[in-house]
């Protein structure tokens, strides 16, 4: 059932060592840097009991109420409907948070369609997956995700340096694997469990590997240690950095001091080929929600600018038409891949509905690789008083108030405290530490740029401008085509065919 934010913040009161700025956490739902994201986190799940939002967040069914972000998509209705919760929970909030749950639980689902991969190895990983699915539905953990490792030297392999520089099995025991290493984790201070599993598959032509592993760890587990970066929040006056003191979502080095995880939360463990397919298709789900982050990013630059643009009695200007017009093409380019992502997905190899997935990742190239030009042109849109105006003290201080009042009040309809409100937003949005954090994190979140393109690969048709290209030069029928199935119908199709090839070879 339906969690409530009480009930959120005792889980995770569970005495986990956790630190930050070298000191280490008493309680991670009060420290003033985590307390931010951990309160938003608890209005989710309240935003989920209340009535007028509750039947954008929630379905029922067999008597019970479940979240409609861990539902699993088999109909076109339920894209929808994901995609009217992750909204209205921004739109609650006033802003942009990224890993709290509906961005990584999709992850999960990609496991669900690689079953008969996992089965090659043992019946019980894919066991595994289907019940972990259903403990997400059914009890309402915040859920994340750990990729990064700490790598380490690239050009050598894990076993020809220190060995924990990738996560890994070091023990096998009757109760389930010993892990050693570390994994870089946004949230994971501050959440209840997370999908761990190999970013990169450096074990060379081995068919087996200790690194080669994947699981839902508890954050609660013991030898777990949370080593957190310093977080945004607190660091200046949330009257000058709006964004900075209530959405930085703390990333922490997560530690693995050989922690157990009980076999029932091995979801994969050494078959190389397995863990490689899964990071193949491991975004198919999840780039949609993460996607739809840029596309509310994009209206929040397109609303300050355009305030600014009309404040200054720009807006009327040629040039500064065509500067928001690029913005809103951005914004709509979007918008447009993830409406045709769900107007045209697909079925699974499990069965599941996935967003057509040519479409959602060129939407993610589109989103990511186009944001730092848009968050330049938003900031000539908003000019350079986003980086020279006074503080908020400033604007109160009896000595100082009645100058800043005079030279940043506009007109009657916008006032110096105002027009001042705006400039921090944007000021904060496209100038501040957060604002660089925010654009490298939506570079490398789900995985770098060369990887995002890799995808758009792997499911683009090819075949269409092949056909035309060859009925265009008359070539011969002697020139063949891989025509017949959708691309990720093909991608998915070619992983079982390996297996089943490796394993006649056997």
């Amino acid at each position: 059932m339906i969690r409530t934010g009480a009930q959120y913040r005792d889980s995770i009161r569970d005495g986990r060592a956790v630190y930050i700025g070298g000191e280490r956490v008493k309680d991670v739902t009060t420290h003033p840097m985590f307390k931010p994201l951990v309160d938003i986190r608890a209005r989710i799940y309240d935003m989920q009991h209340e009535a007028a939002t509750r039947g954008a967040l929630t379905f029922e069914k067999d008597g019970e109420v479940n979240a409609i972000a861990n539902k699993l998509p088999m109909v076109q209705q339920d894209w929808w409907d994901k995609r009217r919760a992750t909204d209205t929970v921004l739109e609650d909030i006033g802003g942009i948070v990224t890993r709290v749950g509906d961005e990584t639980v999709g992850e999960m689902w990609s496991l669900y369609d690689g079953q008969d991969v996992l089965n090659e190895v043992d019946p019980q990983f894919s066991a595994n997956i289907r019940a972990h699915i259903d403990h997400v539905l059914h009890a309402d953990p915040f859920h994340v995700s750990a990729n990064t490792d700490p790598k380490g030297d690239r050009s050598k392999a894990p076993q020809d340096q220190d060995p924990d520089m990738l996560l890994h099995v070091v023990k096998e025991t009757d109760v389930g694997i010993i892990v050693r290493g570390a994994k870089y984790e946004t949230a994971a201070a501050y959440a209840n469990q997370a999908f761990t599993k190999p970013t990169i598959a450096n074990w060379g032509n081995a068919a087996l590997s200790d690194y080669a592993v994947g699981f839902v760890c508890d954050l609660g587990s013991p030898n777990l240690k949370f080593i957190c970066r310093t977080g945004f929040a607190g660091r200046a006056p949330a009257e000058d950095y709006p964004l900075s003191n209530r959405f930085d979502e703390v990333d922490t080095l997560v530690i693995f001091d050989n922690v157990l995880i009980p076999w029932e939360n091995v979801l994969f463990y050494r078959h190389t080929k397995a863990a490689t397919f899964i990071r193949s298709c491991l975004h198919r789900y999840s780039a949609f929600a993460f996607v739809q982050r840029n596309l509310k990013l994009a209206d929040m630059m397109i609303g300050a600018a355009l305030f600014n643009a009309r404040q200054t009695g720009l807006d009327k200007q040629q040039a500064v038409q065509e500067k928001l017009s690029t913005l809103a093409v951005y914004r709509e380019g979007i918008n447009a891949h993830l409406t045709a992502a769900i107007a045209l997905a697909e079925r699974s190899p499990a069965g599941l509905l996935m967003p057509n997935q040519s479409l959602l990742y060129t939407g993610r190239v589109l989103a990511c690789s186009q944001l730092h030009e848009m968050m330049h042109l938003a900031r000539e849109l908003c000019g350079g008083q986003i980086c020279v105006t006074p503080d908020a003290a400033a604007f109160a201080a009896p000595e100082t108030k009645p100058w800043l009042d005079k030279y940043y009040t506009v007109n009657e309809d916008w006032v110096a405290d105002d027009r001042r409100r705006l400039l921090a937003l944007a000021r904060d949005m496209l100038n501040s530490d957060y604002a660089g954090h925010r654009l490298t994190f939506q570079l490398f979140a789900q995985s770098p740029p060369f990887a995002h393109l890799a995808a758009v690969h792997r499911n683009f048709d090819w075949d269409g401008p092949l056909q035309f290209a060859k009925k265009a030069a008359g070539l011969s029928d002697k020139v063949l085509l891989d025509t017949g199935r959708t691309p990720g119908d093909r991608a998915v199709n070619q992983w079982f065919s390996e297996q089943i090839a490796d394993k006649a070879a056997e």
